[in-house]
């Protein structure tokens, strides 16, 4: 390889690093009320014995929903909601044609039978797909109280007329009680190659992932506050990690349908 192609791609990935790592920060500075107050919220939940919901209809935004979900370092009381019907697993444009679909996330939360005891955190870095309004409305209606993860800037850039957008060409962020920016850009790929039209290095995973990290460990910090340790996950192939979390599978395993 030339040394001048080494080069650049040096400069490429340290141009992601400085990016990524500035949103990030972007996230921890600006987004500080919203993380705290939403942490207060999921501690109150979990002191009560309750479980706390977590939704990212999209074929990406399903792994955010995942980092947080029988998770190292995780809440136990996390539930993830992973529907097969937008997992990339399943197929991607199959996932992206069920994103767009109008009543879709009615179905998905209708299915969870979720009330007004309930928390669901949203996830989605767009914050515009039809399955993902529609999972709010839902939700809403059904008396939940609403977390989004979403992009402000993202889903106020996007058109009215975008073929992803919900009938009502609602944002996520217009819809929930605690609505938390993750800072990704317009069209999600930061890098942009000289001589190339398009943008690489996806930050959207990075963006929810680090969003909602730090909602655990705020609410970890308040739990303990309280005088509260919360049971967490310890990786199983850690030493002990299996006998660790043996102590608490009897108490979720009934409560947690994804466990």
């Amino acid at each position: 390889m030339p040394v001048e192609t080494a080069m650049d791609a040096d400069w490429l990935c340290q141009q992601y690093f400085d990016e990524v790592t500035a949103m990030m920060r972007s996230v921890l500075s600006d987004e500080r009320d919203p993380l705290d107050r939403a942490a207060e919220r999921l501690t109150d939940q979990i002191a009560a014995d309750r479980l706390v919901h977590v939704f990212g209809p999209g074929g990406h935004s399903n792994l955010a929903t995942q980092e947080i979900f029988f998770r190292a370092g995780g809440l136990m009381h996390i539930s993830a909601i992973l529907d097969e019907g937008t997992l990339l697993s399943n197929g991607a444009l199959r996932s992206m044609a069920i994103e767009r679909t109008p009543g879709y996330g009615k179905i998905v939360i209708n299915d969870q039978r979720l009330g007004a005891d309930d928390v669901l955190i949203l996830v989605n870095a767009y914050g515009i797909n039809a399955a993902l309004i529609d999972a709010a409305l839902e939700a809403r209606s059904r008396g939940v109280f609403l977390i989004g993860v979403s992009s402000r800037v993202h889903a106020n850039s996007t058109a009215a007329e975008h073929p992803a957008r919900h009938p009502t060409k609602q944002n996520l962020h217009d819809l929930v009680d605690i609505a938390i920016d993750c800072k990704v850009p317009v069209g999600d790929a930061l890098v942009s190659v000289p001589g190339m039209g398009e943008r690489i290095g996806a930050v959207s995973t990075f963006a929810n992932a680090f969003t909602l990290n730090n909602l655990v460990i705020r609410t970890v910090a308040k739990l303990v506050e309280r005088g509260i340790e919360p049971p967490v996950w310890r990786s199983g192939n850690a030493p002990g990690g299996d006998e660790a979390n043996s102590r608490f599978i009897a108490r979720f395993n009934d409560r947690v349908r994804k466990l």
